[in-house]
């Protein structure tokens, strides 16, 4: 049981996952490193039809993902995405895929 501003909640709290290192790999692919210590492998093709993500069909903009407060970002911030919603659609990145 936790008080979070004036408000009790019954369960524990969830720890914030942000992103501690981020690498753009092929098609349209990410590495990013998590506060858990996970590696995952994020593909992001699907979102490139989205408005906001269009920019991204760029390979060249693309490449230039960075991280800011925990975030993935491009074009000096104006577009990101959610840790929390990576952490969910990445997969774990093995060892193996690392020697190739």
């Amino acid at each position: 049981m936790y008080e979070m501003n004036g408000i009790v909640y019954a369960d524990v709290p969830t720890p914030l996952i942000t992103v501690k290192y981020v690498r753009p790999l092929d098609d349209y692919k990410l590495l990013v490193r998590f506060s858990t210590g996970e590696e995952k492998e994020i593909d992001i093709s699907a979102l490139l039809d989205e408005p906001v993500f269009k920019p991204l069909k760029d390979i060249n903009v693309f490449r230039e993902v960075y991280i800011d407060y925990g975030t993935v970002v491009w074009c000096d911030g104006t577009i990101d995405i959610a840790p929390e919603y990576l952490y969910e659609i990445g997969s774990a990145y093995f060892s193996e895929k690392r020697a190739s």
